[in-house]
């Protein structure tokens, strides 16, 4: 029960129905466990330290003493109550739900199992399961004490060196955070491109954004072997080269586990990456059966709320719009933040759409001037010429994210990119540098 499942059970509980909550760890998942909420109190710490770092160009002088200890206090005590759910777990009880702790297994499209417990269903079963990291086959791994992102986000103090498996969003923050704090830090990245889902533009900013950081980003090298030894770990990359460090944090992406789940029960290959749903998330072939966020295929704890919703109305019988694929917004919190909805340039002339794109620079913007040191970004927009609106964009800057909500609304609700150009851009805001985007695109 991540924070989509908790959510639907939270409600429907509300709402009178006799609602069973099961859950083998803590009430409420991964993101404010082990994820979102302390990852972003790490990157608030990391965003400080690169502030009083700026003093020094912007209003004075400063020396930075860093310390991890209040980072690891604040993540224990504000964040997780020391990873207790007993909050979260009394809040639903209040709420009318029962909470049984322990691992679900579906049994059909009309039962679970809990242990020695058999749970009937007469309405509905909601899985919200969730992902857990993928691990990759790499020779040695297996004997190496590594850390996940659970790992990182539990340590009490930086580690001296570390490599990071995997340039996607956790290892590109994970990178940020512990460089920032003094860590050595090496990310090694199979791909081209670090951040490889994202616009090239975004991967190598954040590249050269790395270099001043100190972080050593190795493209196109691809972890094939570890061996642990007595001042570490030796990583060893399919280009034959070697890395040595005191840790490896292992950030490759996230599977579903439909074995553990039981989708066989219901109908689902579980060798599928997720479990297929319409666009209310009704599981397709079982009836009364619903699947939110990660197993869904979601990702994100926004879109697995944006699905509860959804199916908390289905399920209450009241008319609602089902999900769309349109304008899934995505940040990755490094500094400067990478925003990003809806397709990229490559994957939109893939998709057969007549392309029309306009970028501008946010350090061109009046804001970004005044901004001066810590200004790197840009407002990359992606036209379908045809239609006149927007199909992606690309917001990187030092609130990439919160620029980032106007345009997932232009594409969410297709404003037709001349209505956008006649829009009002309050001056000096960074959403400026939208409204420049916009004049090249119609150049």
């Amino acid at each position: 029960m991540g924070p989509g499942g908790e959510h639907v059970a939270t409600e429907l509980a509300k709402a009178g129905l006799d609602v069973v909550g099961v859950e083998k760890e803590l009430l409420g998942g991964e993101c404010p466990y082990w994820a979102c909420v302390p990852t972003k109190m790490m990157v608030r710490a990391t965003d400080a330290l690169a502030e009083g770092e700026r003093i020094n160009v912007l209003a004075g002088r400063s020396t930075i003493e860093r310390n991890w200890d209040p980072v690891a206090r604040r993540i224990r005590e504000e964040a997780t109550d020391n990873w207790d759910d007993t909050v979260a777990v009394e809040r639903f009880k209040s709420a009318g739900g029962r909470f049984v702790r322990g691992d679900g297994r579906l049994d059909g499209p009309r039962g679970v199992i809990v242990g020695d417990e058999h749970i009937e269903v007469s309405k509905a079963i909601v899985v919200a399961t969730g992902t857990r990291p993928r691990i990759p086959d790499i020779k040695g791994l297996d004997g190496v004490d590594y850390w996940t992102n659970r790992g990182a986000v539990q340590a009490t103090s930086v580690p001296a060196s570390l490599v990071i498996v995997g340039g996607g969003a956790v290892g590109c923050e994970f990178a940020q955070m512990f460089a920032r704090f003094g860590a050595r830090v090496t990310l090694l990245e199979g791909q081209a491109h670090i951040l490889p889902s994202e616009e090239t533009e975004a991967c190598n900013l954040l590249h050269d954004v790395f270099a001043e950081d100190g972080v050593d980003v190795r493209a196109e090298q691809a972890a094939v072997a570890c061996a642990s030894g007595a001042d570490g770990v030796t990583v060893t990359t399919d280009k034959g080269s070697t890395v040595a460090a005191e840790r490896v944090l292992v950030a490759t992406g996230r599977r579903a586990d439909l074995a553990a789940v039981g989708t066989s029960t219901i109908g689902v290959d579980e060798k599928e990456r997720w479990i297929p749903v319409d666009d209310h998330l009704r599981v397709q072939g079982a009836p009364g059966v619903w699947a939110i966020g990660d197993v869904a295929g979601g990702g994100f704890t926004h879109m697995a709320v944006h699905h509860a919703r959804i199916v908390i109305a289905d399920i209450l019988g009241r008319p609602t719009p089902g999900t769309s694929d349109r304008a899934k917004p995505r940040v990755t919190f490094t500094d400067p933040e990478v925003g990003a909805v809806g397709l990229t340039e490559r994957q939109a002339r893939e998709s057969g759409v007549d392309v029309r794109t306009g970028i501008s620079k946010v350090s061109e913007s009046a804001r970004g001037w005044i901004h001066k040191v810590g200004n790197q970004g840009f407002i990359k927009l992606v036209e379908d010429r045809a239609r006149g609106v927007l199909v992606g964009a690309t917001s990187v800057g030092p609130v990439g994210g919160e620029v980032l909500s106007m345009l997932t609304l232009a594409i969410e609700a297709e404003v037709p990119c001349d209505d956008l150009r006649h829009m009002i851009y309050a001056y000096p805001t960074f959403h400026r540098a939208v409204e420049a985007a916009l004049a090249d695109l119609g150049n």
